[in-house]
This record gives C-alpha cells, sequence and structure tokens, in this order.
C-alpha cells in the first residue's frame, strides 16, 4: 500500500508504530466515503505488515478530533435495505480482522461517527479540552450503531444519558475518565506525544504476545464465559511458543515502570 497517496489522513510507519491523522480539518475530520475506503485499505494493510506493532490514531485541526459523518457530502448505502452496511464495517479494525494494538488520541470534539474508532479501541487518551456527545436524536436520527459498540465500554446509563440528550449536553474529558472511558486526561500540547510514548512501549514488545491477547479479550465479549476461556487457551497455545521466540526474558527489564 502507498501510504504518500492517501487523500483524507496521513499514515506514517516508523519504528513498528503506524501513526495516522486524520486529515480533514476544515471538515471537522468528518468521514466520506473516501476516508472509509481509505481506513478499510489501512486495515487490510496495518494486518498484512509484520512491520507494524502498534497504530495510533489521532487528528489535525483545532476544534475537533471527529464529528462523524460528513452531513454535506454523507456516505454510501445500498439502495437494497437489506444490502446496507453500516460505516462502522469500514472504519473499524476489529471489523476488519486487524488485531494490532490501536491507541486513539483524540481531542476537541468526539462527537457520533467518530464513536467507531473508540469502540474498537485499545487504549483512548485525550486532551483536556476534548468533549464527547451523540447529536443523533436531536437531528431526528436514530442513535442506535455507535451507542452500541460504546454500551460495551462504558454504563448503560451513561450511553443513554449521551444518546437522549443529544446536543444538549457534552461529557467531559474530566466525566470520561471517571467512567473509565479514556485513561489519561492531558494538556493537549502533550497528547501527540503521550500516545506516541505508550505506542513506542507497546510496539517494544514481542508482537505475538501483543496480538494474541488483544484477540483473546476482544472476542470473549461476544462469546460466554466457558468459551471465551476455551478460545482463549487456544490461542495461549498458539501465541506463547512464538512470543516467547520474540523476546530474551533475561533482558526484559523489570524495574522501569510509571505507577498511574
Amino acid at each position: 500500500m502507498d501510504l504518500n497517496g492517501l487523500t483524507t489522513v496521513i499514515a506514517d510507519l516508523k519504528e513498528h508504530v503506524l501513526t495516522i491523522t486524520l486529515n480533514r480539518p476544515d471538515r471537522l475530520n468528518s468521514f466520506n466515503d473516501a476516508m472509509r475506503a481509505e481506513f478499510k485499505a489501512l486495515w487490510r494493510f496495518a494486518d498484512d505488515e509484520d512491520d507494524v506493532h502498534a497504530i495510533v490514531l489521532q487528528a489535525n485541526g483545532d476544534r475537533a478530533f471527529c464529528t462523524g459523518v460528513d452531513v454535506k457530502e454523507g456516505t454510501f448505502l445500498a439502495e437494497n435495505p437489506f444490502s446496507r452496511q453500516d460505516p462502522g464495517v469500514d472504519l473499524s479494525p476489529k471489523q476488519n480482522g486487524c488485531w494490532k494494538p490501536l491507541i486513539c488520541a483524540v481531542h476537541g470534539m468526539v462527537a457520533g461517527g467518530a464513536l467507531y474508532w473508540l469502540n474498537e479501541a485499545d487504549i483512548i487518551i485525550s486532551s483536556d479540552d476534548a468533549q464527547f456527545f451523540d447529536p443523533h436524536v436531536s437531528y431526528g436520527l436514530v442513535a442506535a450503531l455507535e451507542p452500541i459498540g460504546l454500551a460495551h465500554r462504558i454504563p448503560i446509563g451513561e450511553v443513554l444519558r449521551m444518546v437522549l440528550l443529544g446536543l444538549d449536553e457534552r461529557m467531559s474529558a474530566e466525566r470520561a475518565h471517571q467512567i473509565g472511558f479514556v485513561s489519561e486526561v492531558l494538556p493537549r500540547a502533550r497528547l501527540w506525544d503521550r500516545a506516541r510514548e505508550l505506542a513506542e512501549r507497546i510496539a517494544a514488545k514481542p508482537p505475538a504476545a501483543v496480538q494474541g491477547s488483544i484477540r483473546a479479550i476482544w472476542e470473549s465479549r461476544d462469546t460466554g464465559r466457558a468459551h471465551a476461556l476455551a478460545t482463549g487457551m487456544a490461542y495461549t497455545v498458539i501465541g506463547n511458543p512464538i512470543g516467547q521466540a520474540q523476546v530474551t526474558r533475561s533482558e526484559v527489564p523489570t524495574r522501569e515502570y510509571e505507577v498511574r
């Protein structure tokens, strides 16, 4: 894949970290059909490329990480209702079979369809000015797809409050941190550097162990406990021999850590 040929995002692969930057600031980084196609290709690239150990998703512009679909351009939906697909099928890494760790670094407005990415992120950090909301019902639209994904990571009451109040209320970065939606809140000037730092630490670990862990944990949310444990055991049998061969145990640092 030619990372230099993208039109809606900037993508850069350096030292095992793929950094993807939403680059439609004049449209508040809203997604259109071109962005959907580019993300579908990016997830395939990230999955296939062994040099990608971790992914950072961030956004250009002062006002927003992303405000969802571009309301002027719209986005493709098949005329046949039985052929229609959720745009999240293109935008979301796990739905595209990409089990590389994803860190989302968000700022400003984080609205509506932006949740497609956050719902499948492994780590979310935010600037202290980030605000989260879902405007669907205010415009007479059913809020279903993004909130359903969100309900798998934050309390249902918080999801319903966001959905039902629509444009009348925004969740602050502080509140998002309180409920475990974001794991860290920083001044905006430090956001991207911190995302890169976390990604580099993850990327330095054995890829097989990281990817197997992500897949086992995410897939467990779609099954019962017994099935999830059985699948998890299978992944340890598959992944442990590969992962252990990717690291020298005696050289793993054990005293260099942060307390959060």
